[in-house]
């Protein structure tokens, strides 16, 4: 069975859309393209050097395929990054019968769910997704990813496509490595560790008031969904 790692660059409020510049992903308006530009240093470039250093196949949405496939094949023959992006299976969950231009690149069609579910029990290295918002919403949804990889900003973007969406299946995560970039960046990787478990931090007798806050909240409840 594959693992399938999520790596994102995501503001405190949860936004990742358009990290990379202006003429990213403008849709909806969004007016903060290019957000993690000033915050990247040295160990920001390590953290991703070691993501990147183990065997992997790309799982994108055909959006930031689309992205990188302006990109990459582009850049300088001795980047290591483009190297590995280009030479790497791209596994892209599109809708269109247009070509895939980039080389090894593979259209999953038909249901995305079905198709990675699929692609994940086979055998390979890991499948790595790299922004791909509207793909993530789906892996989510049918809690089909096991480990993220992220990059967390000192900014508030406000509005923009988030990370983890409603549709997200709830689930405990344990943190498997972190470290701060010196410009305030948080980097770390998270592991799923089961259910969601709870407790409570309630006195061990209710008092009045809060018998009567419980009534007034269940009674609150009733009328909510009570039809009009």
């Amino acid at each position: 069975m594959r693992k399938i790692v999520a790596g994102a660059f995501v503001s405190m409020d949860g936004i990742m859309q358009a990290p990379g510049g202006p003429g990213e992903d403008p849709a909806g308006g969004f007016r903060h393209g290019g957000w993690t530009v000033p915050y990247w240093d040295e160990p920001m470039g390590r953290f991703m050097d070691e993501c990147f250093s183990q065997p992997f196949d790309l799982l994108l949405g055909r959006k930031t395929y689309e992205i990188f496939a302006a990109h990459w094949p582009f850049v300088a023959e001795d980047d290591p990054i483009g190297r590995t992006f280009n030479e790497v299976t791209k596994y892209v969950a599109t809708s269109s019968t247009a070509p895939l231009g980039w080389q090894n690149s593979v259209a999953l069609q038909g249901d995305v769910a079905t198709a990675v579910a699929r692609l994940k029990q086979g055998d390979g290295p890991m499948l790595l997704t790299q922004g791909s918002s509207v793909l993530l919403q789906t892996l989510l949804a049918n809690d089909l990813v096991d480990e993220f990889r992220l990059l967390t900003f000192p900014v508030l973007l406000g509005r923009g496509k988030r990370l983890f969406g409603q549709e997200t299946k709830d689930g405990a995560l344990k943190l498997a490595e972190s470290s701060v970039s010196t410009t305030g960046v948080t980097m770390a990787v998270y592991a799923r560790a089961g259910r969601v478990t709870t407790g409570s931090f309630a006195l061990p007798q209710a008092s009045e008031a809060e018998l009567a806050r419980r009534a007034k909240v269940e009674a609150e409840g009733r009328e909510a969904t009570s039809p009009s």
